[in-house]
């Protein structure tokens, strides 16, 4: 039991001097791209993107298919829906 109680108190010890390290890893990511002036989910995007196009074939073109985002657009006028629009765009781009 006692050898036991040893082990386990040496796992507390290295996981609480892991957690200030591991604290600081994670707040030093965060400044990079806050410091770009983007949002987390842009950078997230971007990322994706750049690792697409380091992929080789055939799985960058199995990726790049999944890339283009669909959406439907749907425009009311005196509280009635009107026609609706699907739009395809691919990430990395804007449509205006």
């Amino acid at each position: 039991m006692k050898i036991r109680g040893n082990l386990e108190s040496r796992k507390m010890a290295k996981q609480q001097a892991a957690a200030p390290a591991a604290a600081a890893a994670a707040q030093s990511a965060t400044v990079y791209w806050r410091a770009a002036g983007m949002t987390y989910v842009h950078y997230a995007n971007q990322c994706a993107v750049l690792l697409r196009q380091c992929m080789k074939e055939p799985f960058r073109t199995q990726s790049l298919s999944r890339e283009t985002v669909h959406y439907k657009s749907v425009s009311y006028a005196d509280g009635q829906p009107q026609k609706s629009v699907f739009r395809g765009v691919a990430a990395g781009t804007s449509e205006k």
